[in-house]
């Protein structure tokens, strides 16, 4: 029963072809989910989210980097203006998701590299995520933005000043007399690298997998209808 099951999700084996063609049709879903996984592990090294604040009393501008598991840049004069204005801390924000991001990114990527050995329709089960992973950064980043906003102390001495707001994901923007600079980084480009080969991926892989498997059902069915008039 198990062993059935794997040879469900494995799916048909790639036959043995010599014509070139062919072989490129076979290798391209590999070569796109192994591109994929090296782009997806890489972003772990590089920031995902750049901001920056421009205000008189900074005219230099102050900024922030954020990797997926941590704050990089002017963090600590920005947390002295958090009090002020009554933001929370930046280390009480996203704390489940900056503990799990890199095990995370890691798991995908190696769901990434599973799928070049999957052959059928469950591939989509193992690289669909990756495809997924900027989008759900970016929702989870909007949340906490809003939420940072939202959350003003009400005792802090500006915060009846400066009043709710929601900084923008991407783009110019304002924060009571900031003028805010948001743009992606590096680590979430790649991402979205990773997200757009894996869709190719899967559309090569279903270009060279299909037939395969409509050819083994036919093959099964037939078994299976020899079976029940032998029995």
């Amino acid at each position: 029963m198990i062993s059935r099951l794997i040879d469900r999700i494995l799916g048909p084996r790639r036959p043995q072809v010599e014509i070139a063609e062919q072989q490129y049709l076979y290798r391209a879903p590999r070569n796109l989910f192994i591109s994929a996984a090296t782009a997806l592990a890489l972003s772990i090294m590089l920031p995902y989210w750049e901001l920056k604040l421009i205000a008189p009393q900074f005219p230099q501008g102050l900024r922030v980097r954020a990797w997926v598991n941590r704050l990089e840049g002017d963090v600590h004069e920005l947390e002295g203006l958090n009090h002020y204005i009554g933001i929370p801390s930046f280390e009480d924000g996203a704390v489940l998701e900056r503990s799990i991001a890199i095990a995370g990114i890691l798991v995908l990527t190696g769901l990434l590299l599973a799928g070049v050995y999957i052959n059928s329709r469950w591939v989509m089960v193992f690289v669909g995520p990756a495809v997924l992973f900027p989008l759900i950064f970016l929702a989870d980043l909007q949340f906490w933005l809003w939420k940072y906003g939202h959350s003003l102390d009400p005792r802090a001495p500006l915060s009846g000043a400066v009043g709710e707001f929601t900084p923008h994901i991407f783009g110019p923007g304002m924060i009571a007399q900031f003028d805010t600079l948001a743009w992606p980084g590096f680590g979430f480009m790649l991402a979205v690298l990773a997200a757009v080969l894996t869709a190719y991926g899967l559309i090569a892989h279903r270009r060279a997998y299909r037939p395969l498997v409509t050819v083994a059902s036919g093959e099964e069915a037939v078994e299976q209808a020899a079976t029940e008039v032998l029995v």
